[in-house]
């Protein structure tokens, strides 16, 4: 990283300091272009936004280290995504757990909290009845609901009409509403 001098104005006199300035701009191209995507990948790996947000920065910042050693630019989101999962794990082996004594039970939550073994049943079972879809239907949907592409985007990387794109999904989507193992059970 190269850094420039620039005269900053501190009461009456001028003060030099380094401002750094940005030698890899297909970094910056990168983030622009990836961020609402990478973000998503934080968020998965966070229970609040704002630390997801952190998150993406130290991983970015990672990268931006390691730009001129990463070889294949095409795998950028892999690295990144690999730095989010490290980095994360780090912070949670270095928490800190601080137990108070209190005089009084906290109040019951109101609001009933989905169990999260259900909500992990329930991705997976979504994930094994995505994988039985057809390569090209289970390509569209991925694209389309994971990826958060448009109808034409997704026609666009997959070299077909956005026509196809939507019947396909169609498609698959029904066949994902007949999964037995997507019904919900009555108890």
């Amino acid at each position: 990283m190269t850094a420039t001098l620039a005269p900053v104005r501190s009461g009456a006199s001028a003060v030099e300091t380094r401002a750094p300035v940005s030698t890899y701009p297909s970094f910056t191209s990168y983030v622009r272009a990836r961020q609402p995507v990478l973000l998503r990948a934080a968020r998965s790996l966070t229970s609040n936004p704002c630390d997801a947000e952190d998150l993406l920065q130290t991983a970015l910042t990672k990268t931006y280290v390691a730009w001129d050693r990463i070889e294949d630019h095409r795998a950028l989101d892999g690295y990144v995504r690999r730095a989010l999962l490290n980095t994360r794990t780090s912070q949670w082996r270095k928490r800190k757990v601080d137990e108070f004594v209190c005089d009084d039970l906290p109040e019951p939550q109101a609001v009933p909290v989905a169990d999260p073994a259900e909500e992990q049943a329930l991705h997976d079972a979504m994930w094994r009845a995505v994988m039985k879809l057809p390569a090209r239907q289970r390509a569209m949907v991925v694209l389309r609901y994971y990826e958060d592409l448009s109808e034409a985007q997704t026609a666009e990387v997959l070299g077909v009409s956005v026509g196809t794109v939507k019947s396909a999904v169609s498609r698959a989507l029904r066949k994902l509403r007949e999964d037995p193992e997507l019904r919900p059970t009555d108890v």
